[in-house]
């Protein structure tokens, strides 16, 4: 029985002292620069290997894109009106700014092309206000306000998007706003007895951590976007996070979602699991921002694991490697992360480590986490059993331990390789195990052919990261020498990947989201029929067509 001797109650066997009082804060972190990944504070540098690479491997002329003031180039004037700006400043609980620098560091998202994009253009076009609501009744206000007057919104967590996912884009509305969901980071509640904790959507995964871990407990989601990245933008992008087998992907981890949209509330997720009809949470879970704006997430939590081990395999190829993945994922051995690199990125990383001639094949790396040390090991053993039939060779714990301290580094490295003239751009998606290697060679294919015609021949890599019983990922990193169009450049070599994927068999997309660089070969993948699905949702939750148009769907016009 509750509260008898046998059966305490959590909260109340907690001192006065101990008791949680939330909400609580986190501390403040930076937010990412206007033209690059990461604040800025570390100051760019490239490994010693990395010039390397680029003066032996990489075939063509590269064209460097330097670095510019960002006095040069001209942020596109507010289209806000005065009574635009009146009904905005008079919702309460928001911050209002319209000032360029603040602008400026809103414009849009993180992929290469965002970021060349302010390297060469003059000109870049801002969202015309800023807005920072302090939570979720302040978000409903804002979306009632916009829809009433006409103008756009772009919902905005850490701005890590790659794929197109928050530019700020008017549709047809002629003014569009950024909803800066930065003022929401906090801790709103916990259940330390179901192991629930609910956070503002703005809550970074450093933040998410902090908070946590002043209680022992962890959500263990670690994207590389992790340092930057919201919880609201990993529900919002169907997160996958580099510990995925460990943990499971982000809407694996999504307990419950309040969501504000331009029709009202929608709270979803009350029992860890109903039958009540189609799960509505996994509407939103990927929405992007398209069907209204996530303003709080509960996320199961668990305790810090105790102990973790390391360990690092070769295979003699790519091949072997992922027939070891395959047997190891449908045998139920769980690492918390696991990963398989390719010949060439396995020799492009020991490179960049300045172990030119230390690792060859196909080297596998993989974290163990467990209360005790003793589970740990066993789970490292059986699956270095599973490695060993496949004519793995194990390389001890370096590897793996070298690839955690470095995990969150690589794409502030492209910020560098932009500077001397290289492009450094990544591109993802999954399919199942018969479908893997075909899928991997048309990709790898089409963007070496493709380039080829840019005068540049690159260099491939691929690893995967994720792993399911019926498939897994592949994430392809593609460097080569920038040509004197590098948006061309890349935005050919993209389609051309895109088109081979859809071919294949392949998901368009498999944790970077739609946004508007995939929103094309969506209809492929789902249907014209599931397309309509989604616009239908789209209709019923954002009647006028304001939230982040173009982006999953085609904008429609706005409603006369």
């Amino acid at each position: 029985m509750p509260g008898s001797p046998s059966t305490p109650d959590a909260s109340a066997a907690r001192s006065p002292a101990e008791r949680l009082s939330l909400p609580e804060q986190p501390t403040p972190r930076p937010g990412m620069a206007w033209d690059l990944w990461g604040d800025g504070s570390q100051g760019a540098h490239l490994p010693r290997g990395a010039r390397t690479i680029a003066k032996t491997l990489l075939k063509g002329t590269p064209h460097p894109v330097p670095r510019r003031d960002p006095r040069s180039v001209a942020v596109s004037p507010s289209r806000l009106s005065a009574g635009d700006l009146a009904a905005l400043s008079a919702v309460g609980d928001v911050d209002l700014d319209v000032a360029d620098d603040i602008r400026r560091l809103h414009l849009g998202g993180k992929s290469t092309p965002d970021l060349l994009r302010r390297r060469l253009e003059d000109r870049a076009t801002a969202p015309d206000a800023i807005l920072f609501p302090g939570g979720h009744d302040a978000v409903l206000a804002i979306l009632r306000t916009c829809a009433e007057r006409g103008i756009a919104v772009v919902p905005l967590g850490g701005g890590t998007s790659v794929v197109g996912g928050v530019e700020p884009e008017a549709g047809g509305f002629g003014r569009v706003v950024a909803v800066d969901l930065s003022r929401t980071a906090a801790l709103l509640d916990l259940d330390e007895v179901s192991l629930l904790a609910t956070f503002g959507a703005g809550t970074t995964g450093p933040q998410t951590e902090e908070l946590l871990g002043r209680r022992g407990l962890t959500l263990g989601h670690f994207p590389q976007s992790f340092e930057y990245a919201s919880l609201g933008g990993f529900a919002a992008t169907r997160s996958s996070g580099q510990a995925s087998r460990g943990y499971g992907r982000f809407d694996d981890l999504v307990h419950a979602l309040r969501v504000a949209t331009p029709a009202g509330e929608l709270a979803l997720g009350v029992a860890p699991a109903s039958a009540a009809g189609p799960d509505l949470r996994a509407l939103i879970l990927g929405s992007e921002g398209a069907f209204g704006i996530i303003t709080e997430v509960t996320v199961r939590v668990r305790p810090i694991p105790a102990h973790t081990a390391y360990g690092a395999w070769t295979f003699p190829d790519f091949a072997a490697g992922e027939g070891a993945l395959r047997e190891l994922t449908q045998a139920g051995i769980r690492p918390t992360v696991l990963r398989l690199s390719d010949e060439s990125e396995t020799k492009v990383n020991a490179a960049l480590g300045g172990h030119l001639l230390r690792l060859g094949g196909a080297l596998a790396v993989a974290t163990f986490e467990a209360d005790g040390a003793g589970e740990a090991e066993r789970v490292r053993e059986e699956t270095a059993a599973v490695f060993a039939r496949h004519g793995a060779r194990s390389r001890g714990e370096d590897p793996a331990r070298s690839w955690e301290r470095g995990r969150f580094a690589s794409p502030a490295l492209r910020d560098s390789l932009l500077d001397i003239g290289v492009l450094a751009e990544t591109l993802e998606t999954a399919a199942t195990w018969s479908r893997l290697a075909a899928l991997k060679s048309a990709v790898t294919e089409a963007l070496t052919t493709t380039l080829a015609a840019h005068g540049t021949a690159p260099v491939i890599m691929c690893h995967i990261s994720h792993v399911y019983p019926s498939g897994a990922s592949l994430y392809f990193t593609v460097v080569a020498a920038l040509t004197e169009d590098p948006l061309a450049q890349w935005a050919d070599a993209k389609a051309a990947a895109s088109r081979a994927i859809t071919a294949a068999g392949g998901t368009v997309t498999h944790h970077h989201a739609v946004g508007r660089d995939h929103r094309d070969a969506l209809e492929p993948e789902i249907g014209g029929l599931g397309v309509e699905v989604l616009r239908a949702v789209a209709r019923t939750l954002d009647p006028h067509g304001i939230m982040n148009p173009g982006v999953l769907l085609p904008p429609s016009a706005p409603a006369s």
